[in-house]
Order: structure tokens, then sequence, then C-alpha cells
């Protein structure tokens, strides 16, 4: 069955710049194989050297992120829509003047 796939645009040069990749999955797990094996410098963007998915990188079924619901062995369905969301860290700290 068709998912949708959104590509964060950080990492959107390596699917030539798509937006969203289609594949043919039955959970998370399959879609990010069948993602990774279409596009494979994706993989080290979001897997470490042993095959885990990197901590910084969050899955979201929807609006529901898979930690919640059944981490990679979650279930899709046709048409459903899979979101790579980075996490964001850093910035700087913020001073305040009071008078």
């Amino acid at each position: 069955m068709p998912v949708r796939v959104i590509i964060p645009t950080p990492l959107r040069q390596y699917t030539g710049r798509k937006e969203f990749v289609e594949v043919e999955a039955k959970n998370v797990a399959e879609a990010l194989a069948n993602l990774t094996a279409q596009y494979g410098d994706l993989r080290r963007h979001l897997y470490t050297d042993d095959g885990k998915l990197r901590s910084f990188v969050n899955i979201y079924l929807g609006e529901e992120d898979i930690r919640y619901l059944q981490k990679d062995q979650t279930p899709l369905h046709d048409q459903d829509e899979l979101s790579i969301v980075p996490s964001i860290a850093g910035g700087t700290k913020l001073r305040c003047i009071c008078r």
C-alpha cells in the first residue's frame, strides 16, 4: 500500500529536492527501509552505524509520534502520511537587563 513520507527541508537534498516520497509499506520500519533503499544517502542522516534511528530524528504518523504508538512496528494503511521531523536544539542565552 502506498504511504507518503514527508521530507524535511534539510534532507531534501538527498531525495532529489522532493517534498515527499511515496513508498510501499505495511509498517513504519518497512517505509523507512524502502525510503533509504531508494535514496541511499539519506540513510546516514536517519540511522546510526548500528542501524538504530538517530535520537534526534522523530517520526510522526499523522500527528502522532510513533514512540507513543508501536514505534517502528506501527502499522500503516493506504494513504497514511509519515513525517520525518528532526529535533532542533541550540540557541542563544537571553540576558535580561532590568532597571
